[in-house]
């Protein structure tokens, strides 16, 4: 089992370069979004580059790491067993389940954005955003306390600091409002 380590090290890297895709292709979909909404010739400029940029985000970073991050962490658990024995490890299974439903919601947007179908605003995918962050404050705080339990402290955490910055995103467009009026 020397080379526990290094499928450990690379479960590990590809969940963070999972992460990173989940969270820049919703920042993308708002983006294209929002270039919906703009006069000729600038939004067919725009959409054209971020249909390109989120096709290369979805499929050559995110969509990989997420089967590569799964590989290895089945790899993981064929060599550790006992984890699923465990109830923190339930639970964090769990939360792999609504990370991958995310995940496949995301594709969808993307797929219909890719199709020029806009079905959400800008600000439901800035909240829909913070669907990802909250799964992962969720297993960071599972994997490493190891506490079915002690894991909500972390995630009503991430929850309140999610409103927390929405209240500020909402208080930040009233003032830009009144600026343009």
């Amino acid at each position: 089992m020397e080379y526990y380590n290094y499928i450990k090290s690379l479960h590990l890297i590809f969940v963070i370069t999972w992460f990173a895709g989940l969270f820049y292709i919703v920042r993308l979909f708002v983006y294209q979004i929002e270039a919906n909404e703009m006069p000729s010739p600038e939004k067919e400029i725009l959409q054209k580059q971020y249909k390109i940029m989120t096709y290369r985000l979805w499929y050559i970073i995110t969509w990989p790491s997420a089967v590569l991050a799964t590989i290895f962490a089945v790899w993981l658990l064929i060599l550790m067993p006992a984890w699923l024995q465990m109830p923190w490890m339930h639970v964090k299974l769990g939360f792999v389940v609504l990370l991958f439903i995310y995940h496949f919601k995301c594709q969808k947007i993307y797929t219909e954005l890719q199709n020029n179908q806009v079905k959400y605003t800008s600000n439901f995918m800035r909240l829909w955003n913070e669907g990802a962050t909250i799964i992962l404050f969720a297993v960071v705080f599972l994997v490493i306390l190891k506490n079915a339990i002690n894991w909500i402290y972390g995630v009503v955490g991430i929850v309140l600091f999610s409103v927390l910055i929405m209240l500020g995103f909402k208080f930040y467009k009233r003032i830009r409002n009144k600026k343009s009026d």
